[in-house]
This record gives C-alpha cells, structure tokens and sequence, in this order.
C-alpha cells in the first residue's frame, strides 16, 4: 500500500476519533446533569461501538458480519455528522453566552444538559427526516435543443446515476426506479456511473436486481459509462451483471445509436480500485473514431473534466456530486465543482451540461436538502 494512503488514513482516523470523543465528551456531561451515577465506561463502550461500525464497514468481513456493520455504519454515518454539528453549534452558543456574561462561568450543568439534548433532539429530526425523504424519488425534466441540426428526430432520454447497489436499502427501490423508468417510455437510458458500490458482492440478490433492470423497457437501448465505485477486485463480476442486465458499458468506448446520436462512455479518471487494467484515455484520442455528422452525448461520471470538451460534444451527462446528499454538504460540492446539479451551458458555443443528483444514496442512506431523481430529457 501506498505510503501516503497509510498517512493519510492513519489522518483520517484520528480526526474521526478525536470528534467521537469530543462528541461522547459533551453527551456525556449532559448525561450527568440528570443521572449523577450514570456509568461513565458504559457509555464509552456504547458509543465507541457505534463508531467503529463505521470502520468496520469498510474492512473485509463474513457475510453476515459485513452486512450488521455495513448497515449499522450507514446509518452511523449521518447521525455522527448531525451529531458533530449540533453539538458544536451548541458549544459555539455557549461560548458567546459567557462572552456576553448570558452564561456563567464555569457552565452550570443544567446548561450542558439542555445543549446535550437540544444536539439529540436536533439530530434526530434531521436524521429522521432525511432517512424518509431517502425513500423517495423525484422527476426531474429538462429541455435542449441543440445547435447541430444533424439530429433527425427528437429523443427522449431518460438519465439516472449512482444507483449504488450494495449499498443500505439501495435495492429496495430498484422496482420503483424501474417502474417509473418505463412509464416514461424513453428511447433511451443513459447512466453515468456508480451503478455498483465498490464491492458486487454486497448487492444482497444481485439475480433479483439484474432480472429488474432487464425489464426496463426502451426503444433503443441502455447504455453506461462507470464510476469511481465501479471497479476493484470484484470488477469483472461488475461487467458480467451489467451484461446479464442487458446495459452496455461503454469503457472508453462509442456507439452509435440507430444512426441517430452518438454516445461516448468515460471509464472514471479516479477509481477506487482499478478496471481490470484499463485507463482512461484522452479525448483526442476518441475523436478520430467518432462520426462527424452526429450529436454526440459523452457520459462522464465526474462534472469535473468539463474543459476536456469542446464544440465537438454536444452534451455531457454526469453525476458523482449527489448535490451533497445531505446538508451542509450541498454548499460544499456547489464550490468545488463548475456546476453540481442541473443544466449548464458555459456558452452558446460549448456542449450542454447536464448533473444529475443520482437516484440513490452513498453510505448514510439519507437525503436533507437534496433530492433523489430521474431525469428525462427531451432532445431536439
């Protein structure tokens, strides 16, 4: 393994520690302001438990050892990060208390009780709310018409991304997805990456969820591109399920669509893990091979290498940012990315940008201030 991966992962653990322990710290004092006997190394083995489901998720275990970890630190995830906040908003409130003398110093314990339970009850109606609207799935529609008067007929594409099967309760919504799909009667399903969620082997029936996706109903094909997710050691049985469910990945490859568009499939320029050795390649060295005469739609699963397309590309769809899945993250990814969600054209000159929100959720099965979504595009 690499030197810096071990640094930086020894990094990350210990500011994961050190925020539990903050966490656990002021839980704890609140705790104690009502329950004076209340057991100290109790609640640390409580909460030290429930953090390292978080770890352990990410570590190689027996099945069903993987799958308590895996669902467990799922949901840990979003209620250590609701935590954090809370309990640091609190923290900050105090703070200006004693500065503005509203406080006295030291904190009384009842003030620490009620911050305690104002981060608990805080935590658990964004947690709450956020595990319920995870459930649902929203339409989104977009209009573009495109300069290239080379397309013979409009097209209606349906785009979806970051299905993240394997992931908590990423199955479960796999009939809807597809049922709505097909209501939509699209000529076309575009998916842009992380269909899989690192490891194939903890899709729980992946005969199930390859037999559904069979079923979407389309009149000219479903076609994909992989994700950051999409490849490791378990790449190939990747491959095999999206050929048994009838999507074609396109690995840095084009097809052409019944002479109509042409559809360009980016393999991720940053995996976690590898594609059975395949690199992505430059653009310039697609171009030769595509043909002049028709749109051309490139599916890129990060909204991140905009500048690598010109007037040669009339659209590029993506998605990878999920629009941050939960707040605050939302305003994070609208800073690092040219644009995080919807529709963008930089010029009249340059290719229409499409980024989509995804359809399913990554770690924290939860979804506050964004939306999971299906896209449909009418092309002209």
């Amino acid at each position: 393994m690499n030197i810096w991966a071990i640094i930086l992962g020894f990094v990350v653990l210990l500011i994961y520690g050190g925020a539990n322990w903050y966490i656990g710290r002021r839980l704890y004092q609140g705790l104690k302001a009502v329950l004076p006997a209340a057991s100290g190394r109790l609640f640390a083995i409580v909460h030290g438990l429930a953090a390292l489901t978080l770890i352990l998720s990410f570590f190689p275990l027996p099945g069903v050892a993987k799958h308590a970890a895996s669902w467990f630190g799922a949901y840990w995830m979003g209620i250590f990060v609701y935590l954090f906040l809370t309990v640091l908003a609190a923290d900050v409130a105090v703070f200006i208390g004693r500065l503005t003398g509203l406080v006295p110093s030291p904190v009384p314990a009842a003030v620490r009780f009620w911050s305690a339970l104002l981060a608990v009850l805080c935590t658990a109606g964004f947690v709450g709310y956020g595990v319920h609207h995870a459930t649902q799935i929203y339409e989104v529609r977009y209009h573009v018409k495109l300069n290239d008067p080379a397309l013979a007929r409009p097209l209606k594409i349906v785009l979806i991304s970051d299905l993240h099967l394997g992931a908590v309760r990423s199955e479960s919504r796999l009939e809807e997805i597809v049922a709505r799909i097909n209501r939509m009667e699209p000529d076309l399903v575009l998916i842009p990456g992380d269909i899989f969620d690192d490891d194939f082997r903890k899709i729980r029936d992946p005969e199930r969820a390859a037999g559904l996706l069979r079923q979407l109903k389309t009149a000219r094909g479903v076609y994909a591109s992989l994700g950051n997710h999409d490849g490791g050691e378990t790449f190939p049985e990747m491959l095999r399920f999206l050929e048994d469910a009838n999507i074609k990945a396109l690995l840095d490859e084009r097809v052409t669509v019944d002479g109509l568009v042409t559809v360009i499939g980016r393999l991720d320029s940053s995996p976690i893990g590898e594609f059975g050795g395949l690199e992505r390649i430059p653009f310039s060295d697609l171009l030769p091979a595509l043909e002049p005469d028709l749109p051309r739609i490139v599916l890129d699963h990060r909204p991140s290498h905009l500048e690598e397309y010109g007037s040669d590309v009339d659209l590029i769809l993506s998605g990878h940012t999920h629009k941050g899945q939960i707040f605050p993250a939302n305003l994070i990814t609208n800073l690092l990315f040219t644009v995080d969600y919807g529709h963008y054209q930089k010029d009249p000159g340059s290719p229409h940008v499409i980024v989509t929100s995804g359809v399913g959720t990554w770690g924290m099965p939860m979804r506050v201030a964004t939306n999971n979504e299906i896209v449909e595009i009418l092309l002209e």
